[in-house]
């Protein structure tokens, strides 16, 4: 359904260590660098099929997270939801909401962890099963 999520950033260098190390935990290669034809710089990064972004407001605006977005991650097991959770605390990140860990949802058991980029974007860690 999707072909691609894209973050803005107000530092790209602090947003690219961030994300290097987060998605690293994924299995995401570094990021491929990309500059706009307005001299922009955006990132972006593949991996299993998916892309991911993160860039410099084309319209020259201060980036701003979504009140109310999550973009969440899928994960393989509750240990790598924990190595997320931890690799964006010690890029720059802030850990939000409970430990990362179960959840009953009423839909199974769901691993997941929160954290905020540096930016202030809702991030999220999930691994379904137990």
């Amino acid at each position: 359904m999707f072909n691609h999520v894209m973050v803005g950033s107000n530092d790209i260098e602090r947003s690219k260590r961030f994300y290097d190390a987060v998605l690293g935990v994924l299995g995401a290669g570094e990021a491929f660098r990309h500059v706009a034809d307005s001299g922009h710089v955006r990132l972006f990064y593949r991996h299993d099929g998916n892309s991911f972004g993160v860039s410099e407001p084309i319209d020259g605006e201060t980036a701003t997270p979504g009140n109310g977005c999550t973009i969440g991650f899928r994960c393989g097991s509750l240990a790598q939801v924990q190595a997320f959770h931890d690799a964006a605390v010690a890029n720059g990140g802030t850990s939000i909401e409970a430990a990362p860990g179960p959840r009953d949802t009423g839909m199974g058991r769901i691993d997941l962890g929160y954290v905020r980029d540096p930016d202030g974007n809702k991030l999220c860690a999930v691994h379904r099963g137990g």
